[in-house]
């Protein structure tokens, strides 16, 4: 039996991957955002062992959930799945001053990965729309361009999938990967999303669950798939890493 921890698994892809690994017979513990939407994610995801609470958008918050996530005891397998969409119309500002979507995609599961207790195994959440993704790190808050939903959501997946290579190439005793989804009709990907939502949950699963997965991989339905140039530049990844230590205080 694996131990898993998924956040943002009070519906949608992650509540998905939960259920699945709760039927082989895993310990998965889930996360939501409030204690409302905890009641929700229990209520979706029936068998599993607990929930953490706490928004993501706040370093705070999400300091918060690794502790409880250490206090629960360690876990095998964390996966990164929470993330805000591609609609927000305007730059929202978190109560740390940095851009939603910044701080809930990207910041959070960096503070996340320094702070709980090093799993096994580490899966991220990226997007084929990393590909669009802008590598340059000088402007990660909006402060200075015009405001761009679907840019702020691109780039942050694409730091998703920097941040899963870097732990790869650091951490070579965890198995690192990202994962792309494909597009499906979630409440992030709309009722418009064309791809198949039965396979939206494979990869996660079979990385969480496979006897030798490999790692520093960007997958999309169980086979590597081509990525951004800068997911592998070892330069961008560590100016990545440098600005969430600068903006949290922690280093990886």
């Amino acid at each position: 039996m694996t131990r898993v921890l998924i956040t943002g698994s009070a519906d949608g892809l992650g509540q998905m991957v939960a259920r699945e690994l709760i039927d082989l017979g895993h310990e998965v513990t889930l996360h939501a955002r409030s204690e409302s939407r905890a009641q929700d994610a229990l209520r979706g995801a029936p068998g599993a062992a607990g929930v953490l609470v706490g928004d993501l958008s706040s370093i705070a918050e999400t300091t918060s959930i690794a502790e409880q996530a250490n206090a629960s005891g360690r876990f095998d397998v964390v996966v990164h799945n929470a993330a805000i969409g591609y609609q927000e119309r305007r730059r929202i500002e978190t109560v740390d001053g940095l851009a939603h979507v910044f701080a809930t995609n990207s910041l959070a599961p960096y503070l996340l990965t320094a702070l709980i207790e090093r799993p096994d195994r580490l899966i991220y959440l990226s997007s084929g729309m990393h590909l669009g993704g802008d590598p340059d790190l000088t402007d990660l808050q909006w402060q200075r361009r015009r405001w761009n939903g679907s840019q702020a959501y691109s780039d942050s997946k694409l730091h998703d999938a920097i941040l899963a290579f870097a732990v790869a190439r650091l951490w070579p005793d965890v198995r690192s990967n990202a994962v792309d989804p494909g597009w499906v009709a979630t409440k992030m990907g709309g009722p418009g999303a064309s791809r198949d939502m039965s396979r939206a949950p494979e990869t996660q699963v079979w990385l969480a669950t496979a006897d030798n997965p490999g790692s520093g991989e960007y997958y999309y339905h169980r086979k590597p798939h081509r990525t951004h140039p800068a997911v592998s530049d070892v330069r961008v990844q560590d100016g990545f890493l440098k600005a969430c230590a600068d903006l949290t205080g922690v280093s990886l």
